[in-house]
């Protein structure tokens, strides 16, 4: 048990963590359930738009005008990450989640107008929209899937929360499937699917009003969740930029892109080199191996009676040393496509390599996801700035993506590339991440105390 100088200590540098006593929780109140429903709007939202680009461009025949149509979305959720402190300011955590998620449908109606009648200009306009809105609803439901949950239950919490998006992949891989298990050849996917995903999409709005404002959260131990911000818009946007620019977060930079730049990569293999029908049962398969692994690491990453220092280290290495054979993998497979230029289906020699490569980076990209928000619970000291963490941390990862959608907008990018870039993006990130994550849970370990007094609430006393 924690010595009570050093209980004494941690409250002076972190007044969030308070000493509260058990209540009874009502259901409706409960951290998961808000976790459920910020889980069914990421299934609605962002994991059906997942889901459509899992595919390969979006579910066209040809990837580049959806790469540069992404490309947009994400370079606009940066600006709108960015603003997203001080839109809370105004409208709280519930109102930005709200606002988030308007944006995702007309995205899809752009994709189903170029699908069914070839028009172009609503999948710009669209992913304009979406971009505008996605990057508030990514910071904010960021921000509430770190600070909703109670220390001890946040690694399971936000890969229950992050299970719903893989969810939306699943269902959309199933649909597809079953609407084009016939079709061995290249091509698009059917339009029936766009407008199933619509709906759903539309359906997110109306969920993201059931969700407890922190305020209203009620956990096991009492201890009241805190997420608002006080200062207002301009000193909010200075404050965030502050935040950018410090070790803990610039050094992360290179190791969240290596991460995220490497959706696009291989959403884009997967459109480049396989049949509709194995596009559609590599977004199935991929999705359901990511909910599994990603699950498995928030259980680990929650693992309190090992210290915090090991279960971040070995986590770290086991995910870098992955990626990096996975990497690898591709590199030799791509290299060797560009010249030969096949179209795998699943009955074809080469499938299982050319396949497999797919849904181990699939799966890797979802423990670098993950892993990312228990880093920026890690590098938070309190509620304003977990929510600028959260909102740099979604801002970071869209620039990133938008980098990487645009570049995969050029042909030759698309096909060999895109693979060398982020093979190299892993190797020179390796060691500015490590430069952050070998300080968790050294020295005296405040944040696993600070951990055990918000989760025990009242039962630690002084003396």
């Amino acid at each position: 048990m924690p010595e009570a100088t050093e209980i004494e200590e941690i409250k002076l540098e972190r007044p969030h963590v308070a000493e509260d006593k058990p209540i009874q929780v009502k259901w409706y109140r409960s951290v998961f359930y808000n976790a459920t429903v910020l889980g069914l709007c990421s299934f609605a939202a962002p994991g059906l738009w997942v889901a459509m680009n899992s595919l390969g461009a979006g579910g066209g025949q040809s990837p580049y005008l959806v790469n540069t149509a992404n490309a947009l979305t994400f370079c606009l959720m940066v600006v709108s990450c960015w603003l997203t402190s001080g839109i809370v300011r105004y409208i709280g955590i519930k109102g930005a989640l709200f606002v988030g998620t308007i944006g995702y449908a007309p995205y899809s109606a752009g994709l189903y107008l170029n699908n069914r009648y070839g028009v172009e200009w609503l999948v710009i306009a669209g992913a304009a929209i979406c971009g505008i809105s996605a990057g508030v609803f990514w910071a904010s439901e960021a921000a509430i899937a770190i600070a909703y949950p109670e220390p001890h239950n946040r690694g399971r919490m936000v890969a229950y929360w992050l299970t719903y998006t893989r969810l939306g992949q699943i269902l959309g891989g199933a649909v597809n499937l079953g609407l084009n298990a016939d079709r061995s050849q290249a091509g698009e996917v059917t339009y029936v699917v766009y407008l199933v995903f619509i709906g759903i999409q539309a359906s997110g709005i109306l969920v993201s009003l059931f969700l407890n404002r922190p305020s209203h959260v009620q956990r096991p131990n009492g201890t009241p969740v805190e997420l608002t911000i006080v200062d207002n818009p301009w000193q909010e946007f200075k404050a965030t930029t502050k935040s950018f620019f410090t070790k803990k977060f610039l050094f992360l930079v290179l190791w969240l892109g290596q991460g995220m730049y490497a959706e696009p990569v291989v959403f884009t293999y997967n459109a480049l080199w396989f049949s509709v029908r194995a596009r559609a049962l590599g977004s199935f398969l991929s999705a359901i191996v990511s909910v599994i692994c990603g699950n498995l690491l928030g259980l680990w990453l929650d693992q309190h009676q090992i210290s915090l220092r090991k279960r971040t280290r070995w986590a770290f290495a086991l995910i870098m040393i992955l990626q990096g054979a996975w990497w690898l993998w591709l590199t030799i497979n791509v290299t060797e496509y560009r010249q030969t230029q096949p179209l795998f289906d699943w009955t074809d020699p080469g499938f299982g390599r050319a396949f497999g490569v797919f849904v181990f980076l699939m799966l890797g990209f979802q423990l670098n996801y993950n892993f990312s928000y228990f880093v920026i619970d890690q590098i938070s000291t309190g509620p304003q700035e977990t929510i600028r963490f959260a909102a740099l941390l979604r801002g970071t990862q869209s620039a990133w993506q938008a980098v990487g959608y645009g570049l995969n907008a050029i042909p030759i990018i698309a096909s060999v590339g895109g693979p060398y870039i982020n093979f190299g993006l892993w190797g020179v990130s390796i060691i500015p991440a490590w430069l952050v994550i070998k300080d968790f849970g050294t020295g005296e370990e405040k944040d696993d105390v600070v951990n055990r007094i918000e989760t025990r609430g009242g039962e630690i006393r002084k003396g």
